[in-house]
């Protein structure tokens, strides 16, 4: 069984932040008008619940390595890797249509400059990686 260490630190970590985020808000909700308490309690719960989440099944799969074996090869097997590949391909290839529409959309209902732009960063940031990792791997095939 691996080191909990990691995930002990997340726990901690993120009952740290969700402390700090809800103390902005009760405290001094006009000094930290913006999203930063927000940030924090939404960085800190998620930290906490995988943290929390990988030390309780660390714990119900402590005595049982025939179970463990079991799910970690379920977790590699070439099918499911291969059924998880062709379900992001579908994802991927919908994001791309989604993404245009809702671009479109945001030029057509006069949304500010400054969000369009981000869209269109964010939309030609992952056709740039799809570009790049299909001319890479066809180097290597």
């Amino acid at each position: 069984m691996k080191s909990s260490y990691k995930e002990i630190l997340f726990v901690v970590a993120g009952l740290a932040l969700a402390a700090a985020g809800l103390a902005m808000l009760r405290l001094m909700p006009q000094a930290w008008g913006g999203p930063l308490p927000y940030l924090c309690l939404g960085v800190g719960t998620g930290a906490f619940g995988w943290g929390g989440g990988e030390l309780l099944k660390q714990r119900a799969l402590k005595g049982e390595p025939e179970l463990q074996k079991r799910i970690d090869i379920e977790a590699n097997d070439e099918r499911n890797v291969a059924l998880a590949n062709r379900a992001k391909a579908r994802a991927y290839d919908c994001m791309l249509y989604v993404f245009g529409a809702l671009m479109l959309s945001f030029v057509l209902m006069d949304v500010e400059l400054t969000a369009i732009l981000l869209l269109v960063g964010a939309y030609l940031l992952v056709v740039g990686i799809s570009v790049y990792y299909y001319v890479r791997y066809d180097k290597e095939m």
